[in-house]
């Protein structure tokens, strides 16, 4: 009797598993990424697979925008990952460390002795972002934003930095360290970074949409433009030249499978695998952690000018979250976070994106730079058209939302920007915090 309680137990949880996968509320994701289409929230494509097979995928938006011409994203369309890369980069590391070719413990000095605090620091701390190298930043260098850099020259600035910190004392994120990791590969396999991708992993996985950017952003490879918005329409955003780092270009469709592969021991063993999952001061080797509906997650982001990517891997359920955005406007993590509650059909609202029209008249009188004694940016106030952008220090301008004729937001609300034109000033809200800005003359 024991016994057959328990089967029929095992066939109603059974029954119970399948029809989950089945009631996937497919309609309500698409309603979620028409009202992001519709309002111009974003721009991008997102795949959703469980037990290595794709579930869902969405692209909205356009990979080229060019006057009355515009060209569909697709599920093919090909996006720079930034920082996603990093995770590629770890995985090569760990695998010349398991061929005995590296070791984590291997100090700096072996390769670049020449980088300030070299003989302290080790391979497994610029892995994980504790080896103190500081990121070097677009104002220290002596060539033009947008033009190609070489190696030599990155290095350079590298050597000239001024140590964060004392190795393994701190966590600060190092885009320098990290491009130290590729010269190491490109060192001790004799091969380009983009060679060493392709057989170490590329090829063994299958990856067709994945290789290392160089130069402009080519549409006739599928790779997406990035864009800005400009309050009712799309302009085409800055372009940073990529041999600035390692950078690579793919589909939520490759990284899709490289975190199933990743996890599935298929580029590299157990033990390296849990190293990168280690988390110290929220970061493992190459990949961090987020809460999606009360579940762990795995992976990594990415961005840079205005594109995004988001790669999440829950591992007990091999479920696998891949966005990338080629113009950011609602926030990315709201984007993956809405998908990810929908796909386990927890409450989730859709979001009206209801705004007002504010006339030119009244948004000339917010225009104008506003700072702060206390604060590290001044912010520049602009208006293209119907909408009025906000620019913090040198970063990209954002086009600020109307929710009233003199408050504004951002970030579905997350900062708030309150504009008195009759005091010049500009208040901005965030997180509860208040900071007043007054517009310089």
């Amino acid at each position: 009797m024991k016994i057959k309680i328990l089967f029929a137990t095992v066939l109603t949880l059974a029954s119970f598993t399948a029809g989950f996968a089945q009631a996937l509320d497919k309609a309500k994701l698409d309603q979620f990424f028409d009202r992001l289409a519709e309002k111009n929230k974003a721009m991008g494509s997102l795949t959703i697979a469980k037990d290595g097979k794709v579930v869902y995928t969405r692209a909205i938006g356009y990979a080229q925008i060019d006057g009355t011409t515009k060209k569909p994203l697709t599920a093919a369309s090909r996006f720079r990952i930034a920082s996603i890369t990093k995770t590629y980069t770890a995985v090569m590391i760990l695998q010349l460390v398991e061929e005995g070719k590296l070791k984590l413990t291997d100090t700096l000095d072996k390769f670049f002795p020449q980088v300030p605090n070299a003989r302290k620091i080790t391979i497994l701390q610029i892995l994980s972002h504790r080896s103190g190298i500081p990121n070097i930043r677009r104002d220290q260098a002596t060539w033009k934003p947008g033009t190609p850099v070489t190696k030599d020259e990155i290095l350079a600035l590298i050597v000239k930095g001024t140590p964060e910190f004392e190795p393994d004392t701190k966590n600060s994120y190092s885009n320098s360290g990290y491009f130290l990791l590729g010269l190491i590969l490109e060192k001790l396999t004799g091969k380009s970074y983009d060679q060493a991708l392709e057989e170490r992993i590329n090829s063994k996985i299958g990856l067709k949409d994945t290789y290392i950017a160089t130069g402009r952003i080519d549409v006739n490879k599928g790779e997406a433009l990035t864009y800005l918005n400009t309050g009712g329409d799309w302009k085409q955003g800055f372009e940073t030249d990529p041999s600035i780092g390692f950078q690579l270009i793919s589909t939520p469709g490759d990284m899709a499978k490289f975190i199933q592969s990743l996890f599935g021991l298929k580029l590299i063993s157990q033990d390296s695998l849990n190293q990168m999952k280690t988390m110290r001061d929220d970061e493992g080797l190459g990949m961090v952690t987020f809460t999606f509906a009360g579940k762990t997650f795995y992976g990594n982001t990415g961005g840079g000018d205005n594109y995004g990517s988001w790669l999440a891997y829950q591992p007990e359920e091999k479920l696998v979250v891949a966005y990338t955005t080629n113009a950011k406007v609602y926030p990315v993590k709201d984007i993956v976070s809405g998908a990810i509650d929908i796909y386990y059909g927890k409450p989730f609202e859709i979001p009206t994106f209801e705004t007002i029209a504010v006339s030119p008249e009244v948004l000339d009188k917010y225009v104008g730079v506003y700072s702060n004694p206390e604060a590290p940016k001044k912010w520049t106030v602009t208006r293209d058209g119907g909408a009025l952008f906000v620019q913090p220090g040198r970063e990209s301008a954002a086009a600020l939302e109307a929710t009233a004729q003199d408050k504004f937001q951002l970030f579905g609300g997350r900062v708030v920007f309150e504009f008195d034109s009759a005091k010049n000033q500009m208040i901005l809200k965030r997180g509860g915090q208040s900071i007043v800005f007054t517009k310089e003359k």
